[in-house]
């Protein structure tokens, strides 16, 4: 009894040796990727990821941190890269943004603001954004290659889901579903009308 006591303990001990030796091994890998060349975005997921074509180019697009705030700085990378194979797009980018609220909508429409024009820095345009207010905004990067414009855009949502947002939603499907009401209603009393003036003939 002893003895099979003691080799479970012996067995069971190999294992913790086998499994903590493996992850010293890997202690300096983070997803596979060698922690020598870990950057500032190399552990923070992005907020908004996508890829793109647009004419000629392929445009792959990302915005860090993974959760933005308003007054608090973010950054927008991008990377262009000709469909022909002639390499990454050497020119400038241009990054704007428009507030995409239900305010805005109904309160002058678009309010675009120009972020910066970036050359490329490794092959990637980067842009620094401070947003001043949390909301829903859209970003649009826009650049000209052989006399042609191009123009990628994307949204990001800043900070939580606006109060107003929610109650101009909520102020919508309440007139939506009172017209409806009223037009049944309308319906229900010309059918009524329609069969009293039957019976009375």
């Amino acid at each position: 009894m002893i003895g099979k006591l003691f080799k479970s303990v012996c067995a069971a001990l190999t294992v913790v040796l086998i499994l903590f030796a493996a992850n010293f091994a890997n202690a300096h890998h983070v997803l596979g990727r060698p922690g020598y060349s870990l950057n500032e975005d190399s552990n923070t997921p992005p907020a908004v990821q996508g890829e793109s074509q647009i004419g000629d180019f392929i445009v792959t697009y990302m915005v860090f941190p993974a959760f933005p705030r308003a007054q608090e700085s973010g950054r927008v990378n991008l990377y262009v890269k000709d469909d022909h194979g002639d390499g990454p797009f050497k020119g400038k980018v241009t990054f704007k943004i428009r507030d995409d609220s239900w305010i805005s909508w109904l309160w002058g429409g678009e309010h675009v603001t120009t972020l910066g024009t970036q050359l490329p820095d490794d092959k990637v345009f980067r842009q620094v954004f401070v947003f001043p207010d949390d909301g829903q905004y859209i970003i649009s990067a826009v650049f000209e290659a052989g006399g042609k414009p191009y123009n990628v855009e994307f949204p990001l949502r800043v900070g939580a889901v606006m109060p107003m947002d929610i109650i101009l939603g909520l102020a919508l499907l309440v007139f939506v579903a009172f017209v409806i009401i009223q037009r049944r209603r309308a319906m229900t009393g010309k059918l009524r009308d329609s069969h009293v003036g039957e019976s009375k003939s």
